[in-house]
């Protein structure tokens, strides 16, 4: 008798348990009320899910099936065209420089095709993908799961966190929901979705093997780099695609991967969504990232440097330098200081560091600990932009696409030349200016007849070229000279 209540109290107990799980998933992942039979049938299928996982976790075993299920039909095909280059010029440089501008034509090259990843997060169309996946398109198509395809827009791309935002015109989207990335913990399950190979629909499982990995890969002015690494098998065609956890819940967006052969040797890296959720906010509502500066070169602390500024501490962000005006001056962080915390979360190496103050504004306040001669101290730091300002940031064009860094023209340069003014290229990357043969040293004293004197000339230049209406007028007519007197003149593209 005994035994039959003992084994009638553990049945309720258990069909409770799964009730209230099952009413607490569907609270969760379902994102309206059910005023439809449509609507009852999805929220039947969710919660029958939930429940799936909820026996088989029960049983201590580890299903994959619900974050499958859950994930597959919100991770797209990004199809894309990319415009094959412009031709050079072949004639004078000076004299078209004088006697007008060149006319452009269209090589007689079909376009280049390319695909990726992306992942849906709203009901109305919003995609995230990799900005990797999409630069340089001029066309963008998206392919879901039950093979509709949409024409995809363009909201915003970020170079820094290798973010992209697209926008296709459909409703009743399914939708991956954002998991908390800070919560992932090394050694737990976790599935990539995407389109590996052109191959749809592809699940991977895998562990998480690391959390905040830079690995030098973005090549970007601001770059944050702060991976979620995995041993998920991850493919060319993956880009742009869910990194999601057991529960189904988006945790980062598939990047990069470690190889020789440019295919999966065992190691791949995501964006974490702690980065992607500020990113996508702020494309959404602005445009552009609102990106939060600090105003510190920060380095990882080796024994040897430990050793070398007498540390006693490998953990942190060490400051090697701090810019006059920055945030971290005006707070009063001095080089030497060693960043522990940012707003109570600790802070164990420089990625970290990075991946913290890129989840802020300018103008947000954020309260650091640093370890000073082996004392902690706290900090109040108003973050600013990187105009040193805690203005909103309007939707500025990012003139990275030209590949340099740049500097005043030292004295001695000016005195050789005889010149007033000028803006002298520091170091050159790939970029709009290589491609067109400018030497680093290069000084630049016009562009398209206008003096530039700083930085800031030359970006209002470059938008107001960018965003001018007609094809002709995208083009930046550089004149300058290089340090041993040699005057040359170049043409910038801005159509690509």
């Amino acid at each position: 008798m005994k035994s039959k209540v003992l084994r009638s109290v553990l049945l309720i107990v258990v069909v409770t348990v799964i009730s209230v799980g099952t009413t607490l998933f569907t609270q969760r992942y379902v994102l309206r009320p059910a005023t439809s039979e449509t609507d009852k049938t999805n929220n039947n299928e969710v919660s029958s899910l939930y429940a799936r996982f909820a026996s088989v976790t029960q049983a201590g075993e580890t299903d994959f099936t619900v974050a499958a299920e859950l994930s597959v039909n919100a991770v797209v095909h990004v199809k894309t065209k990319v415009k094959a280059q412009k031709q050079s010029f072949s004639s004078d440089p000076f004299f078209e420089w004088f006697f007008g501008r060149p006319h452009f034509q269209e090589p007689n090259v079909p376009q280049q095709m390319a695909s990726g990843s992306g992942v849906i997060i709203s009901q109305d169309g919003y995609i995230v993908t990799n900005n990797h996946v999409i630069e340089n398109s001029s066309e963008i198509e998206v392919v879901l799961n039950d093979k509709r395809t949409f024409k995809a827009t363009l909201v915003g791309a970020d170079p820094n966190t290798d973010i992209a935002l697209l926008k296709i015109e459909a409703t009743q989207l399914p939708v991956i929901l954002f998991g908390n990335s800070d919560e992932l913990k090394v050694g737990e399950w976790v599935l990539a979705v995407g389109n590996p190979f052109n191959l749809t629909s592809t699940v991977t499982a895998g562990i998480v093997s690391a959390k905040a990995r830079n690995i030098n890969i973005i090549n970007a002015e601001m770059k944050i780099e702060s991976f979620i690494q995995t041993d998920a098998a991850v493919n060319p065609g993956n880009s742009g695609g869910a990194l999601v956890n057991t529960r189904g819940e988006l945790v980062g967006i598939n990047t990069a991967i470690a190889s020789q052969t440019g295919s999966y040797a065992g190691y791949a890296f995501a964006v974490p969504t702690s980065i992607v959720q500020k990113v996508v906010a702020d494309l959404k509502q602005y445009g552009t990232v609102q990106r939060a500066v600090l105003g510190v070169q920060i380095r990882d602390i080796s024994a040897e440097l430990a050793e070398e500024n007498k540390l006693k501490t490998l953990d942190g962000a060490y400051v090697a330098g701090v810019v006059d005006m920055s945030a971290a001056a005006v707070a009063g962080i001095k080089e030497g200081d060693v960043i522990v915390q940012v707003n109570k979360v600790q802070v164990k190496s420089s990625s970290e560091l990075q991946e913290q103050i890129g989840r802020y504004r300018p103008g947000d306040k954020v309260t650091m600990m640093v370890l000073r001669d082996d004392k902690t101290q706290t900090f109040e730091v108003t973050l600013k932009n990187r105009q040193g300002t805690t203005d909103v940031v309007s939707n500025v064009l990012d003139i990275s696409e030209l590949g340099a860094e740049f500097v005043s023209v030292p004295d001695k340069v000016k005195k050789s030349l005889g010149l007033s003014y000028g803006l002298q290229i520091k170091s050159l990357k790939k970029g709009k200016l290589q491609e067109a043969g400018i030497l680093s040293s290069f000084v630049i004293l016009k562009i398209n007849n206008q003096p530039i004197r700083s930085k800031d000339e030359l970006e209002n230049i470059y938008n107001t070229a960018k965003n001018s209406g007609e094809r002709g007028e995208k083009v930046l007519f550089i004149a300058g000279v290089y340090p041993n007197g040699k005057v040359a003149y170049y043409a910038i593209d801005l159509t690509e």
